[in-house]
């Protein structure tokens, strides 16, 4: 029986996955691949092959916008009612259901807190005052507060990159299930983790505990609960009460960005369920290990499920042969990943083009004119970071109403997003920038503290690995051409890596000067 959704006939692999009856499977889909047509056809044989009903079908993914789209395009194709949440979702709904109310605490209140504790909290304590002027080796002490006002005044910059250091930490700390008694043990494992500099951790744990304690006393005298709370509330929920609903099938998108408690919480619904369950992902594509992503539970998901089954979507529908050639050899070097064998019947010449500038502003709206002159289609502008878009602006191109304008030409369809937001995106045509080795280009260069090794789950060693992820996330969002602006003088790693390798690629990989 060969399943047509939205119009496409799924190829082999497409129908092998849904077609498969494993209790547990993970589903490997690379850019472009047609995940979602997958799934969507999954949930069809389940109903009409499998008889469940499409109320004991669980369908979770990262985000709302994911979950609406993948529930309309069900509910149109397949007239199903097939629930489909975000795991913050389906914790509230599980708590909810056994009648447990609380009130979500403001997303960013943890970043408020942190901010709070250096400005007014810590005035209280000339302990901590004098240990935050030790972090910064700042040895002679006298009027304390007075001090210690007048070096936040003058190095804000500093207690900023400290701020977030310790948000980063206490959001690591939080995802990765542990609890108040771990710190603890942290300073005991700090003597055999780090063999230098021990204070300079010993006072990074200091205040990150007692910022703990102040944003879990407001939470508990507020009853409310952050994200995270809510996910480890709600399996603890499952563990000792039960589900009100019995799934029978579990499906997960975008899997490689799974954290600890994420994981857990399935864990417990298939332990009380016995269902089956079916993830999708590709890690390649893994970008949120500051947020408590953990690749591993993918890359290792045999390691969870020893009688699990992998399967690989092979066929990518978005991105020429030449461009997957080039950004495979690029991601591979990651060396602790699933080898992939991606293919496409699209041909395309030079897709990558390597264009080099004096002048960005300039050489950008060159770039977008002779895009415009070939296709009347939209260009997407993707940065490093939100200030990146900064970088191009000037009298000829503005921002406005979150849409880049060129004055000389305003039917041009610009947009500009981060990498990571464009992240399930595509375009006809893209363009990177910021591609410049420094400390905030592309790839950052801004190292991890070492002290988040305590509270990471998965540790990786190849440099820039994470950064790496994230560019070939960027090349990949075209459907046609990439266009890397990079300068003369100061290029990015990634781009003189490229053009060290092109001796491979022949017709993929194209420089402009």
């Amino acid at each position: 029986m060969n399943y047509t959704i939205c119009g496409h006939i799924l190829d082999n692999n497409q129908q092998q996955i849904v077609k498969d009856n494993s209790n547990h499977l993970l589903v490997i889909a690379g850019a472009g691949s047609g995940k979602t047509l997958t799934i969507i056809g999954k949930v069809k044989h389940l109903v009409e092959r499998q008889k469940i009903k499409p109320s004991e079908i669980l369908c979770i993914s990262f985000t709302n916008a994911a979950c609406r789209s993948l529930q309309d395009k069900i509910s149109k194709e397949l007239s199903y009612d097939v629930p489909v949440y975000t795991f913050h979702k389906l914790s509230l709904q599980i708590l909810k259901e056994r009648n447990l109310h609380y009130d979500i605490t403001d997303p960013l209140l943890l970043e408020n807190i942190v901010h709070e504790f250096f400005v007014n909290y810590i005035l209280e304590s000339p302990i901590l005052m004098k240990n935050v002027l030790r972090y910064f080796k700042i040895q002679k002490i006298y009027n304390i507060k007075e001090q210690y006002i007048s070096f936040c005044y003058k190095n804000a910059h500093c207690v900023n990159n400290l701020e977030k250091l310790l948000i980063t930490f206490l959001k690591l700390f939080k995802c990765n299930n542990y609890k108040i008694e771990n710190f603890a043990d942290f300073m005991k494992r700090k003597y055999k983790i780090f063999k230098f500099n021990k204070r300079h951790e010993q006072i990074v744990l200091l205040l990150a505990l007692n910022i703990y304690l102040i944003y879990d006393n407001y939470l508990q005298n507020n009853n409310e609960i952050d994200f995270d709370d809510m996910i480890i509330k709600a399996t603890n929920n499952v563990i000792n009460n039960k589900l009100v609903k019995k799934f029978k099938y579990i499906i997960i998108d975008e899997y490689q960005d799974t954290s600890y408690i994420r994981f857990l919480l399935i864990k417990s619904i298939l332990d009380y369920t016995s269902a089956k369950l079916m993830v999708v992902g590709d890690d390649y594509q893994s970008i949120y290990r500051f947020n408590g992503c953990d690749v591993s539970l993918f890359v290792n998901f045999k390691n969870f499920f020893p009688t699990a089954k992998i399967l690989q979507i092979e066929n990518t529908y978005r991105n020429s042969m030449q461009l997957i050639s080039v950004a495979n050899n690029f991601i591979t070097k990651n060396k602790n990943q699933i080898k992939k064998d991606l293919k496409s019947n699209k041909m395309c010449d030079h897709p990558i083009k390597i264009v080099f500038y004096n002048d960005l502003k300039e050489k950008i709206i060159h770039i977008i004119v002779d895009i415009y002159q070939n296709s009347k289609k939209p260009i997407m502008i993707l940065g490093r970071n939100n200030n990146d878009i900064n970088m191009i602006l000037s009298e000829k191109l503005q921002y406005k109403n979150n849409k880049i304008i060129y004055c000389n030409n305003k039917d041009i369809d610009i947009y500009y997003l981060t990498v990571h937001k464009a992240k399930g995106l595509e375009e006809e045509n893209v363009i990177i920038i910021n591609l410049i080795d420094n400390i905030n280009g592309f790839p950052c260069q801004i190292r991890n503290d070492r002290l988040l090794r305590l509270v990471e789950k998965n540790k990786e060693h190849y440099p820039y690995s994470e950064e790496r992820r994230l560019f070939y996330v960027a090349l990949t969002r075209t459907k046609n051409n990439v266009y890397l602006l990079t300068p003369y003088k100061n290029s990015s790693i990634f781009v003189k890596e490229l053009i060290a390798d092109k001796y491979h690629y022949g017709k993929m990989v194209k420089i402009i000067k």
